[in-house]
């Protein structure tokens, strides 16, 4: 198992994300709000999970150990892929999910792109006994780069990387503004989590 990998950031592509370790390039699939917090030639510490599939080898990598836990006992319910766990952190932190299925919330999964109402109800079921309680504690630290640009910008260019129109992130940017106001220093894997859900809500 690779637990971690530790090294300056080479590229980033999307939510495709290489680390240079020892001189190897490893090729890292991330959350959107993960790779908006990195910058190429700083260092990073993502902690992985390695999933083998007949013919992929693929490395999954989570700002911290507890989304990591999280994805795995995510993508273990049936149905639910490697990339759609990884798609529930994208919208939702692990907190954010686990109070999600302890209070059943339906609502919480469906804003996750690829899940519907049928789906959402059964996976509460299959998780209520598995995610646990919300642990309540402080955010871990994001494995930010130092000298970033404003929010503002980053936000809008991990959307336009994703695919979204630079007139939909304009719109979501301005929609979680009042949101970064609230923070002494505005968190933008918390504020893209925000957009996302903004912008599942409007298409």
């Amino acid at each position: 198992m690779i637990a971690f990998v530790q090294g300056p950031v080479a590229v980033i592509s999307g939510t495709t994300v290489v680390v240079e370790v020892g001189g190897v390039g490893m090729a890292v699939q991330v959350t959107a709000a993960t790779a908006a917090a990195l910058r190429p030639g700083q260092p990073a510490r993502l902690a992985t999970s390695l999933v083998v599939r007949e013919d992929s080898l693929t490395l999954y990598g989570f700002a911290d150990d507890d989304e990591r836990a999280v994805f795995e006992i995510l993508q273990a319910a049936p149905g639910v892929g490697p990339r759609l766990a990884q798609a529930m952190l994208g919208v939702h932190s692990p907190d954010e999910l686990r109070a999600a299925v302890a209070a059943g919330n339906e609502r919480a999964l469906i804003a996750v792109p690829g899940i519907g109402k049928a789906k959402a109800a059964k996976l509460l079921l299959e998780y209520k006994d598995k995610l646990g309680a919300p642990h309540g504690s402080v955010p871990a630290q994001k494995p930010v780069a130092t000298g970033p640009a404003p929010w503002g910008e980053q936000l809008h260019a991990a959307l336009v990387g994703l695919g979204y129109a630079p007139r939909e992130a304009d719109e979501a940017v301005a929609a979680v503004t009042p949101e970064a106001e609230t923070q002494s220093v505005p968190d933008v894997g918390t504020l893209l989590r925000s957009a996302l859900r903004t912008l599942n809500r409007a298409r």
